[in-house]
């Protein structure tokens, strides 16, 4: 295939591999906490972090990934404190990042808004092997604590009292919760982009749950969900020239609109074999 001999081709594909796999990964226990939003709130701070790496002349996704971690904890030590309301503290991170980005990257040297576009919206084009490498190593991260902590990450997210009281460090957790969907909002920026990467963490998730059973079951779709999505896009874009980011999201999307279809009937099926399993077991009882 034609694709898979250009080498920004290859960078690309194996970074939105990547994506699709962390994205929704997070996103599955951000949806059960009801923090849906909070990849938006990161994704805008972050960019303070992207304006930075311009200004200091250094690398944008590991200046990305420190601040927004800084300012994920920020907020999850205001919120699990009860300082201020969750709702404030993600509002805090959307406009002070997206203006900390704007103005720090019309300090840099020849720097000016344009050059915050292919992070914001994503870009097959611009993944060096830098960013492959940064992307390997963060993702790695990821899928260590996402999937190694998957039983204390699920009881924190059904129910924090709960799990508090089995003896779980909830605010260690909690942080490093934070930690990670930030991680990940740096994974997913150079192909989905800044402003859309809380989407690949939610849509997906939302997608699986219309057909799947179970948290685990949810999870495993969820991702596969998201390599399809994310694969599919950016190949879409090389054939397209396409944002990525955007084509990835719709996407995603429309699988969301074909599970939401099929939910209806197979919710039917599942309410008629629970009740023939039930009938079975009266007719049982009654012969007993």
């Amino acid at each position: 295939m034609e694709i898979l001999h250009e080498p920004f081709m290859q960078r690309a594909l194996i970074a939105a591999a990547l994506v699709g796999i962390t994205a929704p990964t997070i996103g599955t226990y951000l949806v059960q906490r009801r923090q849906a939003v909070m990849g938006d709130g990161i994704g805008h701070v972050a960019m303070t972090g992207v304006a930075l790496g311009f200004l200091l002349n250094t690398s944008p996704i590991w200046m990305a990934t420190l601040v927004a971690v800084v300012g994920a904890v920020g907020m999850e030590l205001i919120r699990s404190r009860g300082k201020t309301s969750g709702d404030i503290a993600l509002a805090m991170l959307f406009y002070g990042g997206l203006a900390g980005g704007v103005m720090i990257i019309n300090m840099a040297p020849g720097g000016s808004t344009a050059n915050l576009n292919s992070y914001l919206f994503g870009s097959i084009s611009f993944v060096s092997p830098e960013d492959v490498t940064a992307v390997v190593i963060l993702a790695a991260f990821v899928i260590a604590v996402t999937l190694g902590l998957r039983r204390q990450l699920f009881a924190i997210s059904q129910d924090e009292e709960f799990a508090r009281v089995t003896g779980l460090p909830v605010r260690a957790l909690n942080l490093l919760m934070a930690v990670t969907a930030a991680v990940t909002v740096t994974v997913a920026m150079r192909i989905v982009g800044l402003l859309l990467v809380s989407a690949m963490m939610v849509i997906p998730v939302a997608a699986a749950q219309r057909v799947a059973r179970g948290f685990a079951a949810t999870l495993s779709l969820a991702m596969a969900i998201g390599v399809v999505v994310s694969l599919s896009g950016t190949a879409a874009t090389y054939y397209i020239d396409a944002p990525s980011g955007a084509t990835i999201v719709l996407l995603a999307i429309a699988v969301f609109v074909a599970t939401t279809a099929l939910s209806t009937p197979l919710a039917r099926r599942r309410a008629k074999a629970a009740r023939a399993a039930e009938e079975v077991c009266t007719r049982d009882d009654v012969k007993v």
